[in-house]
């Protein structure tokens, strides 16, 4: 089987991560989280006081302390999943917070954080057998990726998603107050000015709103048998 590198952007609460990590599972490539490594940065800048209650970030306070932040992935042997860690802290569960969620949009549009995370992006990605997903991967940090997705579904679909994970880790919301933050969250993504959120061209677009987990990952798979990087017994094998 020839190694690509797959890329899949979109919008937030898409299941980006949910297909990435069964694409990477079924064809033993490596998953890389981008999202989690902005929201890793974001709950830095929490911890340290240097975003206030309207959301404000006192940027250069930030950038002067990137020297002092590592991020890296490490296997779960419980989860069977890749963690993330802030500083060799697992802070997987403390990312995924709304307050995080509010805020991770404008720390991830400033420039210095992002050249910071790209490089890391690819220096994990550059041996190929590697699936990322986030908002520029195939625009931006892996512009040559063999196959690009482009995902998007209804946003009252992905808000119900959203709060359905919120509910599961004891944070409970309302469906509007989800369905506001996630419009706020596509709103930055798509109108910030380092790397915003854009289909390449060359991608695949999938709308999930209506189809199963399933569903998705056996319409991926046929994309890259139809490309010729693996064969219809090499997907039947995985």
């Amino acid at each position: 089987m020839q190694k690509i590198t797959i890329a899949i952007d979109g919008y937030s609460s898409c299941g980006k991560s949910t297909l990435a990590k069964a694409l990477a599972h079924k064809l033993g490539y490596s998953y890389i989280d981008t999202g989690a490594m902005y929201r890793a940065v974001t709950l830095f800048a929490i911890r340290k006081k240097l975003i206030n209650a309207h959301h404000e970030i006192d940027k250069a306070s930030l950038i002067n302390c990137l020297h002092d932040i590592t991020v890296h992935f490490s296997f779960n042997a419980h989860t069977h999943q890749s963690d993330i860690y802030l500083n060799n802290e697992n802070v997987e569960r403390e990312i995924r917070t709304m307050l995080v969620s509010e805020n991770v949009s404008k720390v991830s549009a400033i420039k210095e954080v992002r050249e910071k995370m790209v490089a890391l992006q690819r220096q994990m990605g550059k041996s190929k057998g590697v699936v990322l997903d986030g908002r520029d991967i195939g625009t931006h940090v892996f512009p040559k990726a063999e196959l690009k997705l482009f995902m998007t579904a209804d946003p009252e679909v992905r808000a119900k998603r959203r709060q359905d994970e919120f509910s599961s880790k004891g944070q409970y919301y309302t469906l509007d107050e989800v369905l506001t933050s996630l419009k706020q969250r596509d709103h930055d993504d798509i109108n910030r000015e380092e790397s915003p959120l854009i289909k390449a061209d060359d991608a695949v677009v999938l709308d999930n709103s209506d189809i199963t987990r399933e569903e998705q990952l056996d319409f991926v798979l046929k994309l890259i048998t139809d490309l010729h990087f693996i064969s219809k017994e090499e997907r039947a094998h995985h």
